[in-house]
């Protein structure tokens, strides 16, 4: 009876599909220092557990969103006990968005089909969309944004 066991090297694009992501970011994260080089033996080259588990933490850092800067720090700063616990953590679960006065607003009634819009740049690269079919109050806070914009550029 054979027992079959994970293996503990792996080929680039093997090592790429174990931990979800392509063989090129191996070679940037290598390059960028968040994965130590692999031993190089040509087409032979193959990279360790260590790699796999600092992709998987590597992967569990982002969904927190930090920068690859700030990962590089802390995967640096981290034992190999807390290496492996966090490369084995599931990545958290995003919440729903928990709607705001802003959002509950964009989710309004549509305009009736035909509205037209006024289109208003109000900095480079910054554009507000106003339907005529708006409300006083919905002019009022476009006209207040485009005037604090324009005070802005005065200064």
């Amino acid at each position: 009876m054979s027992t079959t066991t994970t293996p503990r090297e792996w080929k680039l694009a093997e090592l790429a599909a174990e931990a979800g992501v392509s063989p090129r970011t191996v070679r940037y994260y290598v390059q960028r220092g968040l994965l130590p080089a692999p031993p190089f033996r040509g087409p032979d080259t193959v990279y360790g557990e260590e790699h796999l588990l600092r992709l998987r933490a590597i992967r569990a850092l982002q969904a927190r969103f930090l920068p690859l800067d700030a990962i590089q720090v802390e995967l640096a700063r981290l034992e190999p006990e807390a290496l492996r616990a966090l490369a084995s953590s599931e990545p958290p679960a995003e919440p729903p968005p928990t709607p705001t006065p802003a959002s509950e607003a964009h989710r309004a009634t549509p305009p009736p089909p035909g509205t037209h819009w006024q289109r208003w740049e109000l900095a480079p690269g910054l554009e507000l969309h106003l339907a005529d079919t708006a409300d006083t109050k919905t002019r009022a806070l476009a006209e207040r944004v485009r005037a604090l914009i324009q005070e802005s550029q005065e200064r």
